[in-house]
């Protein structure tokens, strides 16, 4: 049995985007089009406060949490990370925060890395980024070709992994900044939302309507998807498996470690999930209609 609630954060313009979880417990989202954050109470009461960043162009897409209790949150349109550091009042009064820019780099993903670093892809530089949180020195790693790289996380072996949007590829990068190409059997298959279980790295491949999982010595499976027109985006690992957004399809599945599929029909037709959060027995979803979906499965 599969209950749901929604928190309105805005409207199908703002675009509510993908979500994190703060030091506190609370939920961030971000909204893409109107150049937003907000942040939702952990027990799902509601906006407790709202980030203008004072440029609507800027596009704020993905979000990461350092150890100092840190949001860092990625500006696609202006070429700049946000650093919003933690605020003690709850309503947020007096937060403090910073931009560091990236010049050209288009920063689309973050994630924390196993050495502490924020870690990012940088679709217009065709690199992936990382950034010292303590002196905020930017590094770039360049792939050894185009790819788009789109989403990244950390891999069972330590490394990070990104999906390589435009070449049907995955991109290991290590810690110490070198990377590789790993491809994928279908060249056009669109990779973008990839999540790390002990099994492998688990990704999902947008033009395709398929899900993948890179075992830990190489080896690619792929699973077609129920709704192969669905447009599958982002992916979480569960505890028994994975979970995916259907963005085209306004749906979740999720998939077993066999990859064996379970379609979730809870949302509302024009609902077009992106973000996904796993945060104790729930699971977070934003849509482009512009709720938070609550969901307990």
């Amino acid at each position: 049995m599969i209950t749901t609630r929604r928190i309105p954060v805005g409207t199908p313009d703002d675009g509510p985007y993908a979500l994190a979880v703060d030091a506190a417990g609370d939920v961030w989202a971000t909204l893409v089009y109107s150049g937003r954050l907000v942040r939702v109470r952990g027990d799902g009461g509601g906006v407790a406060e709202t980030v203008d960043l004072g440029a609507p162009e800027s596009r704020p897409s993905r979000m990461a949490v350092t150890a100092d209790g840190s949001l860092w949150c990625t500006r696609t349109g202006d070429h700049r990370v946000e650093r919003l550091l933690p605020c003690s009042d709850p309503a947020g009064a007096g937060r403090s925060r910073h931009s560091v820019v990236v010049d050209g780099a288009g920063p689309y993903d973050v994630t924390v890395g196993p050495d502490g670093a924020v870690w990012f892809t940088a679709i217009a530089a065709e690199s992936v980024g990382r950034i010292d949180p303590d002196t905020e020195e930017v590094s770039l790693f360049p792939l050894p070709r185009p790819g788009m790289p789109a989403m990244i996380t950390t891999g069972p072996d330590g490394a990070l992994w990104c999906t390589l949007n435009s070449a049907g590829a995955l991109a290991r990068v290590a810690v110490g900044g070198a990377v590789s190409v790993h491809e994928l059997p279908d060249p056009g298959c669109g990779p973008v939302g990839i999540t790390a279980r002990p099994d492998g790295l688990w990704f999902v491949e947008i033009l395709a309507g398929r899900a993948g999982r890179l075992d830990p010595a190489g080896g690619v499976v792929e699973f077609d998807l129920p709704d192969r027109d669905g447009k599958p985006h982002a992916v979480v690992a569960t505890d028994d498996g994975c979970l995916l957004t259907l963005w085209g399809g306004s749906a979740l599945v999720g998939l077993a470690p066999d990859g064996s599929a379970t379609p979730h029909d809870v949302l509302a037709p024009g609902d077009h999930p992106h973000g996904l959060l796993v945060r104790g027995g729930e699971v977070w979803v934003a849509l482009d209609s512009g709720d938070l979906a609550v969901l307990s499965i």
